[in-house]
């Protein structure tokens, strides 16, 4: 009779482990996956494609050629990848001295130094023959360029100068000129009007940022703003310099041709909602005022983009 009743149990014992052996496989799979698309960023990849698109419409006045927008997207996109793995990999001891940094895949030890610098490199070659294949050549040796100057210039100057936000802004500008390049269109004034746009924006933005990590960045030994010893002063004056920049750049797609009236209106509103919000940062330096600002700039962005692709297709399509 025991040994009777102890063979089920021994049999419902086993698949009980069976089961939770394969669940944690399971699980564990889905982590390392997860980990892994943490390693690329997936909010600024999806910012990346974003930007590329608006390049590649705007630059494509007769008709979008959507397959090659897909995979010169997709290629631009797996190159941006590779850099934020890079610089994860660069930085990892710098983010795990840092709260809001210290989970990342690589800081974390989920992902080892090896594994990660295997997906950047993957990723690179991926990357770089989707483009070679269905984009430009100067979409393709630009979009290089980009990743060597975030990877070369931004990351590791972060360890030197507080310049490196600066050397930052110019790969953080080039998406939406990849996009340009990629639909065959020339670096001039046009994809210079995109280029300012981004790179101009993305000061107030990230200086709020770094206002509201700062102590994270001083721990980390980071030189990511102007001073950590004067009260955000310089930041805030910075900020608004930027922001009172921003009113002309945010235009200048009007002045080049490529929109008319109700996108200059809608830049000149929200350049100035900006700027007023960055004043505010300068008068009151708390993480509150800081919070707005950058929370601003997520909305400003998007909504100048939304407008300039609104009005470029309505007004190609009556001409």
């Amino acid at each position: 009779m025991s040994i009777a009743t102890a063979t089920p149990s021994a049999s419902v014992a086993r698949a009980a482990t069976d089961t939770s052996t394969v669940v944690s496989l399971d699980s564990g799979f889905v982590r390392r996956v997860a980990d892994f698309a943490e390693l690329c960023r997936p909010r600024i990849a999806v910012m990346t494609m974003v930007a590329v698109a608006v390049g590649f419409i705007v630059a494509s006045p007769i008709s979008v050629q959507w397959l090659t927008l897909f995979w010169s997207m997709t290629g631009i996109v797996l190159l941006v990848a590779a850099s934020s793995i890079l610089n994860q990999v660069i930085e990892r001891r710098t983010d795990a001295r840092m709260i809001r940094t210290a989970d990342r895949p690589v800081a974390a030890g989920r992902v080892t130094v090896a594994e990660g610098t295997i997906a950047a490199f993957a990723c690179i070659v991926a990357g770089f023959l989707l483009l070679v294949q269905f984009s430009t050549i100067s979409a393709t040796w630009a979009t290089v360029a980009t990743l060597l100057v975030y990877v070369a210039g931004y990351t590791l100057l972060k360890f030197r100068t507080s310049l490196c936000t600066t050397i930052g802004a110019i790969p953080g500008a080039m998406p939406p000129v990849l996009g340009w390049l990629a639909a065959g269109g020339e670096f001039g004034v046009e994809a210079l009007s995109l280029f300012a746009i981004f790179f101009v924006w993305q000061f107030p933005h990230f200086l709020a940022i770094g206002w509201i990590h700062r102590h994270d960045y001083a721990r980390a030994r980071l030189r990511m703003l102007p001073s950590f010893t004067d009260g955000g002063l310089l930041t805030g004056m910075l900020a608004v310099v930027y922001a009172a920049a921003f009113v002309p750049v945010s235009m200048m797609p009007g002045y080049v041709g490529l929109a008319g009236s109700a996108y200059v209106g809608t830049a000149l509103v929200l350049s100035i909602v900006y700027l007023v919000f960055s004043i505010r940062f300068l008068a009151v330096r708390s993480v509150e005022r800081a919070r707005r600002l950058m929370m601003v700039s997520l909305f400003v962005l998007p909504i100048l983009l939304i407008v300039l692709v609104g009005e470029f297709v309505f007004l190609t399509s009556i001409r």
